[in-house]
């Protein structure tokens, strides 16, 4: 498919396209999803929870170095759709063979800042002489998988702002299990931790030329030249790149510095315990965001035809679906938090700590539900216009919660962290950033809430209720809780399609679902092929 032949799609081809996207997204996660729960245990057991500690520390120190792309790998995707919707090969070109240029800068600077991280580890952090030097060997390598993941950014810009992304997903399916095999067989060979990480990087860098080839089957037309850089286009993207990366920074310390300053203030032990609950909701984030990320460039192909009704659309339906997604399972995570946890890794840790990483894990469920119900209100203002006004809140956002997770983990401990994420991004996503997603489709804010909120909350209450009153039946095992949580989940999904939705969405989800029932072919042929 060509750049010739996609233009504006109209809202059902609009609508199927966005959850071929969606679809294949959710079933990269499940794998993904799958095989971290499977080999997480299995790591922290081989590893013991100091180095399984040190190497959650030292890859959440990596996560902020994707900030040093500027924010223009979320700004390409905009200027990729916008040019796309114009058909405007050559302007596509030049945007592209500017930013690939950029790009290659950004994963040199990356690595660079990753070797001076090194070298400063032992001052940074409260580590053993031992931790410094296998933390120093864990963040280099680690760091090469982020540096060439920088480089590579073009190419994810192409398949995104293209709307392609099923191939991406296909591909991070099928990485996602061959990385599993590796870290199983190099641990269970008797091998540690700099071995692991080798091993599993090797894995991820060469996966990056996958989806090299996604570009250029999605853009035949692509020609990535040195002559063709631009300062003009340059310009052109960072007068929007800058607002993502305000975002970007914001983001990375809502979402990733709790792990830095437990082991700033607390030890690898504590981090350890923080990134198993963390890990449950992180998930549960990333499989109900899928939506959110799949629809900035149908809201830029929206903004710039100026249809008002298509942006109140994807704000009204947006939401709705996301709800219906974490509501769910946020709950679930609420209400098995203790049981789950004994169950999944309970050998590892001791009694109080169980105890603990439970809370940490209900307040931080509550954190990802407030998050994916503001979501498409963060996307629909990126995408129409209003970047600045989301910028300026998560920044705000981001030093609320990096202030109070430092004021709080003195008398709390890691519930004192969790606390201060929660307040803060609840705070921000009520009252902030989804009012000012009805003013930005001019909906009254009533009409948002009954329409787009409600039916997807209210059969929460149904679910909560069954998880309650069916618990004593339900075992104590792994397999027992997964079983309770898929029905908690079957009963919120037949009462919310029996009473959240309209018959035409619930027609159109039941034949997107058949379709979706035959997407695991994809994958299957892929790992075959692999």
């Amino acid at each position: 498919m060509t750049i010739h032949a996609m233009g504006a799609a109209p809202p059902l081809d609009e609508a199927r396209v966005v959850v071929r996207n969606v679809s294949t997204r959710y079933l990269a996660l499940a794998v993904e999803m799958i095989v971290g729960l499977l080999v997480l245990p299995f790591n922290v057991a081989h590893l013991g929870k100091a180095a399984y500690g040190l190497w959650i520390l030292t890859t959440s120190i990596t996560a902020y170095f994707s900030v040093l792309d500027l924010g223009y790998s979320g700004a390409v995707v905009k200027f990729v759709a916008h040019y796309r919707a114009k058909r405007d090969v050559k302007a596509l070109n030049e945007i592209l063979s500017t930013m690939g240029c950029a790009f290659s800068a950004f994963g040199l600077i990356t690595y660079l800042a990753a070797v001076i991280v090194a070298v400063y580890l032992d001052r940074l952090f409260q580590l053993s002489p031992q931790e410094v030097q296998l933390g120093r060997v864990v963040l280099l390598v680690v760091s090469v998988n982020v540096a060439a993941g920088t480089a590579f950014s073009v190419f994810g810009g192409v398949i995104n702002g293209f709307q392609r992304y099923d191939l991406n997903n296909v591909v991070g399916a099928v990485s996602s299990v061959l990385v599993a095999i590796v870290n199983v067989s190099v641990l269970a060979a008797g091998y540690g931790l700099a071995e692991l990480v080798v091993a599993t990087t090797i894995v991820r860098v060469l996966t990056y030329w996958a989806y090299r080839a996604n570009a250029y089957r999605v853009f035949p037309e692509l020609r990535l030249r040195l002559r063709s850089f631009s300062v003009a286009r340059l310009k052109e993207v960072t007068s929007f790149s800058v607002y993502m990366l305000l975002i970007d920074w914001a983001n990375k310390v809502n979402y990733a510095v709790d792990a830095v300053v437990i082991g700033v203030f607390l030890n690898t032990g504590a981090v350890a315990l923080w990134s198993v609950s963390q890990r449950l909701a992180e998930t549960t984030q990333r499989l109900t965001n899928q939506l959110n990320d799949v629809l900035l460039p149908n809201v830029v192909d929206n903004d710039t035809a100026s249809r008002l009704d298509g942006l109140r659309r994807i704000f009204l339906v947006g939401t709705r679906f996301s709800l219906a997604t974490v509501v769910p399972l946020s709950v679930t995570l609420i209400l098995l938090a203790q049981p789950l946890l004994n169950a999944w890794v309970g050998k590892s840790f001791t009694e109080s700590e169980l105890r603990e990483g439970a809370v940490v894990l209900q307040v931080l469920a509550l954190a990802v539900l407030a998050r994916i119900g503001s979501a498409t209100s963060g996307t629909l203002l990126k995408g129409a216009g209003r970047h600045r006004f989301v910028a300026v809140s998560n920044v705000v956002t981001a030093v609320a919660n990096l202030s109070l997770s430092v004021l709080l983990i003195g008398p709390f401990n890691l519930t004192g962290v969790a606390i201060g994420t929660l307040v803060p991004v609840s705070l921000c996503a009520l009252f902030v950033l989804f009012p000012a997603g009805c003013r930005r489709v001019e909906l009254p804010l009533g009409r948002a809430l009954a329409e787009a909120v409600w039916p997807a909350v209210w059969p929460g209450i149904v679910m909560a209720a069954f998880v309650v009153l069916s618990r004593p039946l339900w075992g104590a095992s792994l397999p027992a809780i997964g079983a309770e949580a898929c029905a908690a989940v079957m009963v919120y999904a037949i009462t919310f399609l029996r009473f959240g939705v309209s018959p035409a969405e619930r027609r159109f989800c039941v034949s997107e679902f058949l379709t979706l029932s035959r997407r695991p072919r994809l994958v299957a042929a892929a790992s075959e092929r692999a």
